[in-house]
């Protein structure tokens, strides 16, 4: 075959998040020497997360916000509290590579490598705080930076040990470190790719690469800790790959398998971009809006699969995709929201008051999930953060003499699907929440036909989500996917 016609050989992004990393049997079995790839180790280049609850105690606890280095730094006046949390984090790394690492050598590399990397950190810090006890610096202009510095650890850690660990299974991993780590000056992000890729011969090489990337854009600006999304979604656009993979411990599936019993919830197989979109902003992200962003305008399709079913096809997103016949395929939605409503009769033909109370949502850093309105009244949901809310209403009862202000806790519960033109679907979905004593407190549906969101009191979420499963789902019996990827 002449070079003209030689077939260009097929390069896959994959990123595989941080429950899956500290699983590294698995992703060795079922990712890297999967026996269905039929020899084929190269032609792929991986992202990787840090290992699972690293970058909660380098950072925050995501969830309870048990604070780690970066907020005992911010806050801390006698530097104890964080030289103690970094401490606690280098011994949760060591812990880590002695569980990975029966070679004693390699044991040794992994430990001297992240034990240099702290320590260098840990020297940095002390001078910054050094610094700043001048008052020409001040500490909070640079915390954002701190926070990327220590975010780095957690990702270059994962990725060098996981180099080491494949090329003692005879594998020619390489590590393409892209923290920043001794660079004299933050490149934009595409430049520190290019730069990262520049030698890297990915068909004869396997990269591993760090999820989280320096550049001068400030990645966590932005995505905070989903900043490996865009390295992922930016490394595929740039090398052109014909298909980008995210390996989690979990199918994206037909809800959350944790609600519903054991077996019940079934994968999607095919979806489309703008129902990751609507899964993104209920906080199930397959990916981020603006990371999928540019992999839907590259034309690169998506797939998230099951890091322990590696023989399930999982969920393939494009931009194109519609259910062959209209249904529901996910119930989604989230929890521990406040809705805040203005209600007030002056208003009516007044649109400004929309504009005036985004504005000041905004400025108090409390994310909108999604907003009713009517003549007379309008209706934010957002994050429930009661500290900022009580400062918004203080707000809006200053600023609106004659409105009445209404908080209530609620969650938002969503039927989603590619194509829901489907006849009846919301008298079935309000008829199941009915039959299972849940009241609706709002609804509504998209002229889009690919959502109807319900509003609920807080405590009716698992309720609701099962009751809407059983119904709108669970009766067409769709065996191993909703739609075979």
């Amino acid at each position: 075959m002449s070079g003209a016609q030689r077939e260009t050989p097929r390069l896959t992004v994959e990123k595989i998040g941080g429950t899956s990393m500290s699983h590294y049997a698995a992703v060795r079995d079922n990712i890297f020497l999967h026996p269905g790839l039929a020899g084929r180790p190269y032609g792929r280049i991986f992202v990787v997360s840090a290992y699972g609850g690293i970058t909660d105690l380098l950072l925050e606890h995501k969830k309870s916000g048990e604070p780690g280095v970066y907020a005992y730094f911010a806050t801390d006046t006698d530097d104890g509290s964080w030289l103690a949390a970094l401490e606690r984090v280098r011994e949760r790394m060591l812990a880590t590579n002695a569980g990975l690492f029966a070679d004693g050598e390699r044991r040794h590399q992994a430990d001297d490598f992240i034990g240099r990397r702290l320590a260098q950190t840990r020297e940095c810090l002390r001078d910054l705080k050094r610094l700043c006890r001048f008052g020409h610096f001040q500490l909070t202009s640079h915390l954002q930076t701190v926070r990327e510095l220590l975010a780095s650890l957690g990702e270059v850690h994962s990725a060098y040990n996981t180099v080491l660990l494949l090329q003692g299974e005879g594998i020619n991993a390489r590590l393409v470190d892209l923290s920043g780590w001794d660079q004299p000056a933050p490149l934009p992000l595409d430049e520190q790719l290019r730069q990262g890729f520049a030698d890297v011969d990915w068909q004869r090489e396997l990269p591993i690469v760090t999820g989280y990337a320096h550049c001068s854009e400030g990645l966590m600006q932005t995505f905070d800790r989903g900043y490996s999304e865009m390295t992922f979604s930016r490394i595929a656009s740039l090398l052109g790959a014909a298909e980008a993979i995210i390996h989690k411990e979990y199918h994206l599936s037909s809800a959350d398998p944790r609600l519903l019993p054991t077996g019940v919830a079934v994968p999607i197989g095919r979806t489309n971009y703008d129902v990751a979109d609507q899964l993104a902003n209920l906080g199930m992200e397959a990916i981020h809006p603006k990371a999928a962003r540019g992999l839907r305008q590259h034309g690169i399709p998506l797939r998230v699969k099951n890091t322990f079913e590696p023989e399930h096809a999982g969920t393939l997103i494009d931009g194109d995709y519609r259910s062959a016949t209209p249904c529901v395929e996910i119930i989604a939605g989230r929890q521990h929201l406040v809705g805040i409503t203005l209600f007030d009769q002056e208003m009516v033909g007044d649109d400004s008051r929309e504009s005036q109370v985004l504005s000041m949502l905004r400025r108090h850093q409390l994310a909108v999930i999604t907003k009713d309105m009517n003549a007379n009244s309008l209706t934010w949901y957002v994050q429930q953060d009661l500290k900022r809310v009580r400062r918004v209403v203080g707000e809006l009862e200053e600023r609106y003499a004659s409105a009445e202000i209404e908080v209530q806790r609620v969650c938002i519960v969503s039927v989603i699907g590619s194509d829901m033109q489907v006849p009846g679907v919301l008298a079935q979905a309000t008829q199941a929440l009915s039959e299972a004593q849940v009241p609706v407190l709002a609804l509504h549906q998209s002229l889009r036909q690919v959502d109807i969101q319900f509003i609920l009191a807080e405590a009716h979420y698992e309720q609701a989500v099962c009751a809407l499963h059983r119904q709108l789902i669970e009766p067409l019996n769709h065996g191993i996917a909703i739609c075979a990827a």
